[in-house]
């Protein structure tokens, strides 16, 4: 079976009132170019953002492979003064490093407490901030994290998805993000909010068969490029050189639909746990029939959820 892709809308020159009447109500990724970004995008070098935040210490991901997996942890994390790691990261090969003279380093900036607050780049990078323009196509309540990301050539990180909507903001170097549409969920097995498949590319079919029906859109992101991730869209992103992003996460859903302890913007929503839960429950309760009896019931509860909350006006 020939695997299934999609084309990634990339526009120019696109307003507030745009996106929000054209773009933003369709729900889908598209790649915004042109954007007024500020002063990053040149200045932003190495040297530059060494000198910036200085040797202020940061917590970072470090791995002997490029693709990072959270399920099984095949990285560790490490700390290191900000210029350090700018300086390492930069790096193909090192003469200082904690596990392999070609590991790799990625930084997702948090709050100071990470149990209690968000990441804010004007709070954790004040002065990287400043050079910073975010396109704000959200009403300031909306907003909850602007994340500081900068990963080393070559890093892949897990696919997952996100429970608010977020832009992407490639400031420098290039990044290819593989997206698969929320309702593909059924072919990449799931743990949690993550999929199990980390090589997109080339997939062991094998143990996941059903992967090859999930329909790929990809798109490619220069410096400067903005990509729009709607809440729930599956993706998985591949530095291609060393480069430096921010996500700017904002709620979708009115702000009580959102789990109140959740620091990272993954927790999914309230009701959404609390269904889940019962769904549990619910699994456990058909233990208690012989497998025949339990294997009908639960086909039947399948067509009560199809019938009752799948959508039909996906395109």
């Amino acid at each position: 079976m020939e695997r299934r892709e999609g084309p990634v809308a990339r526009l120019a020159g696109v307003t507030r009132e745009r996106f929000l009447r054209d773009i933003y109500p369709q729900r889908k990724p598209v790649v915004l170019k042109g954007m007024e970004l500020g002063t990053c995008t040149t200045k932003w070098t190495v040297e530059y953002l060494s000198k910036a935040e200085g040797s202020k210490e940061v917590k970072v991901h470090v791995s002997t492979v490029p693709q990072m997996d959270f399920l099984s942890k095949n990285f560790v994390y490490r700390t290191l003064p900000f210029d350090v790691f700018v300086r390492r990261a930069a790096e193909v090969k090192h003469k200082e490093y904690f596990l392999s003279e070609d590991e790799k380093y990625y930084l997702r900036s948090v709050g100071e407490d990470v149990r209690k607050d968000i990441a804010d780049i004007r709070k954790q990078f004040p002065v990287l901030a400043e050079d910073v323009q975010i396109p704000e196509y959200f009403e300031k309540d909306q907003f909850f994290s602007s994340v500081f990301r900068i990963s080393s050539a070559g890093l892949q990180l897990w696919t997952h998805y996100d429970v608010m909507d977020n832009f992407l903001i490639q400031v420098t170097g290039r990044k290819r993000v593989v997206l698969y549409s929320p309702r593909d969920a059924p072919y990449l097995y799931l743990s949690g909010t993550k999929s199990e498949v980390l090589d997109v590319d080339n997939p062991d079919l094998e143990k996941y068969p059903l992967f090859v029906k999930a329909k790929r859109y990809q798109c490619s992101l220069e410096a400067g490029d903005v990509l729009f991730i709607p809440a729930l869209w599956f993706h998985n992103v591949i530095s291609e050189d060393f480069g430096v992003a921010v996500n700017v996460f904002w709620k979708h859903l009115p702000a009580e639909s959102y789990d109140k302890s959740d620091t990272y913007g993954n927790k999914d929503p309230t009701a959404a746990s609390r269904a889940i839960q019962i769904l549990d429950r619910a699994l456990k309760t058909l233990e208690e029939l012989p497998e025949e009896y339990r294997d009908f019931y639960a086909r039947r509860m399948v067509l009560r959820i199809q019938e009752k909350a799948y959508r039909n006006d996906y395109g």
